[in-house]
C-alpha cells in the first residue's frame, strides 16, 4: 500500500491576530461550499471566525487575517457594552428603559413598577446574589407570555396553527419555525419595542404556511405585520445590542 506523504496536516482551531497591541482569537473553519475566504465578527458573541474553502491554503488564510487586523479591531469596537443584570443598571422592557432595583432581602415576586418618582423600574426582591438569575427569569416569562399571544393573533388569521412555541436565547437568528410546526424565538425580544417583537411572530408564523423565503413569504408576512419594514429597519440599527444585556 502507498500512503501519501503529501497529506495536508489539520488545520489549528484558532489563530492569533495582533493589531496596535491588542490580541485577537480568531476560530478557523473550512467550508466545501466556500467560494472565497471571509472573516465574520459576531455582534452579539464577539467570536471572530475565519472561514476558508476546502482548498485554500492555511497559510495564505493567516496572512489574510493578519492583512485585516484593522478591520478586526474596528468590528470589535463596536460591539454593544455589556450591560448586567444587576441593581442600579437600565435595561430596555419593551423599548423602554426600566432601572434595576433590589427592593427587599424577602422572597418576592419580581414585577415591573414605578419608583416614588415614577421612574419604570424592574423590582427585585429576595437574595442579592440571585437578582440577575431573577431579573433574567422575569424577562424570559414576560417574552413568551406577548409571544403566545403575538403567535396566536397571527395563527388566527393564517388559519394554521403553531403546535408549539418555545424561548431560547440564540444569537444568530431572533426566531425559527421547523417542519413540524415548532416556533422558537429569542427571549431578548422582550426588550424590543413591541412591533419588532410582533414582526418577529408574523414572520415566523408566516413559515407554517411558506418554508422560505419567497415572493409569497414576504406578501404573507406583510399582511400579517404592515410595520414588517420599521421592525426590520429597527433590528439592523439596535438589534445587535440586545446581546449585551445580561
Amino acid at each position: 500500500m502507498r500512503i501519501s506523504l503529501f497529506r495536508r496536516q489539520p488545520d489549528p482551531d484558532r489563530i492569533e491576530v495582533v493589531h496596535a497591541g491588542a490580541r485577537y482569537a480568531v476560530l478557523v473553519k473550512r467550508r466545501a461550499a466556500a467560494r472565497r475566504m471571509t472573516l465574520r465578527v459576531s455582534q452579539a458573541t464577539g467570536e471572530i471566525t475565519l472561514t476558508l474553502p476546502e482548498r485554500a491554503d492555511f497559510a495564505a488564510g493567516r496572512t489574510f487575517a493578519e492583512n485585516h487586523g484593522g478591520w478586526i479591531a474596528a468590528r470589535m469596537a463596536k460591539r454593544p457594552r455589556p450591560v448586567p443584570f444587576e441593581p442600579g443598571q437600565s435595561i430596555p422592557l419593551r423599548g423602554v428603559p426600566h432601572r434595576i432595583v433590589h427592593w427587599s432581602k424577602a422572597r418576592g415576586l419580581t414585577q415591573a413598577t414605578r419608583d416614588a418618582e415614577g421612574v419604570p423600574v424592574i423590582a427585585v426582591a429576595g437574595d442579592a446574589a440571585h437578582v440577575s438569575r431573577r431579573v433574567k427569569d422575569f424577562l424570559r416569562k414576560l417574552a413568551l407570555d406577548d409571544l403566545e399571544k403575538a403567535v396566536r393573533r397571527h395563527t388566527a388569521t393564517l388559519g394554521i396553527p403553531a403546535r408549539k412555541i418555545t424561548i431560547r436565547d440564540t444569537t444568530s437568528r431572533w426566531g425559527s419555525c421547523s417542519s413540524q410546526g415548532h416556533l422558537s424565538f429569542s427571549w431578548r425580544l422582550i426588550l424590543a419595542p413591541p412591533p419588532v417583537l410582533d414582526y418577529l411572530a408574523a414572520h415566523e408564523v408566516a413559515h407554517l404556511k411558506e418554508m422560505n423565503h419567497s415572493h409569497r413569504f414576504w406578501a404573507l408576512t406583510h399582511k400579517l405585520c404592515p410595520h414588517t419594514e420599521e421592525a426590520e429597519a429597527w433590528l439592523k440599527r439596535h438589534g445587535a445590542s440586545l446581546h449585551g444585556y445580561g
